[in-house]
């Protein structure tokens, strides 16, 4: 039986260069200078740092976010305040603005609301109130008050207010005969109620009034002769 030949390979000789020199491959990558190789590792220390940096500032800003209580959905003033009506957001703590705490949600719940709440606003505690106007021993008089009559801010729910009498035609007095049930004399109120201009930006105005008074309001803001005279504003 014949042998078997072992198969024949045949051993790789690299080409002969151009210029006779037999090829030795590619030639390694040539090393960076050593500058150049400390200016890379300062920079990648750079980024490295402003990235702690930037982590560090971003956990500060988030630490220093409290709860507060921000109004959910529009609610007019007067109205009581619901579970929908409020929520809680975060906001940067120290602001200088009087807020309600978010831990105190609950407690506005249920609170009559002392202007009108607009939605996506921060609630504060003067906004609301416990007590439904009128109290007892108070009334709401309605008063219609032209453009003219009004303060150039406007009036606002919360403002006191002195309500006075105006002399009549050729300078008639308030308290001359035929004009006994009108007002006589200067009175206190408080605004509870403010309406939105009509188209000559005459407004009306509820007043929360001593119940012994108002009836005497009533007659003489029938006869527009009246005027109001803003003693103090509301906190807004």
């Amino acid at each position: 039986m014949m042998a078997r030949k072992a198969p024949y390979v045949q051993e790789y000789t690299p080409a002969p260069s151009s210029d006779g020199h037999q090829s030795r491959g590619p030639d390694p990558l040539p090393t960076l200078p050593r500058q150049r190789r400390r200016r890379m590792v300062v920079i990648g220390m750079l980024l490295v740092l402003a990235g702690a940096l930037s982590a560090a500032y971003l956990y500060t800003g988030i630490g220093d976010r409290t709860a507060v209580v921000i109004v959910a959905r529009d609610v007019s003033v007067g109205s009581q305040i619901t579970v929908s009506d409020v929520a809680t957001t975060q906001v940067d703590a120290g602001q200088g603005v009087s807020l309600i705490p978010g831990r105190q949600l609950q407690q506005v719940v249920g609170r009559v609301a002392a202007v009108d709440l607009h939605k996506g606003t921060l609630l504060a505690p003067s906004q609301v109130t416990t007590e439904l106007s009128p109290r007892p021993g108070q009334q709401v008089v309605p008063v219609a008050l032209k453009a003219s009559q009004l303060p150039a801010r406007g009036l606002a729910p919360g403002d006191q207010v002195l309500v006075i009498a105006a002399p009549g035609q050729q300078g008639q007095d308030p308290a001359a005969p035929g004009t006994r049930d009108q007002l006589t004399q200067d009175t206190a109120a408080t605004v509870d109620r403010v309406s939105a201009p009509d188209a000559e930006g005459s407004v009306r105005v509820d007043l929360v009034v001593d119940a012994r008074v108002g009836p005497a309001i009533a007659k003489q803001a029938s006869t527009g002769r009246l005027a109001v005279v803003v003693t103090s504003r509301r906190p807004q």
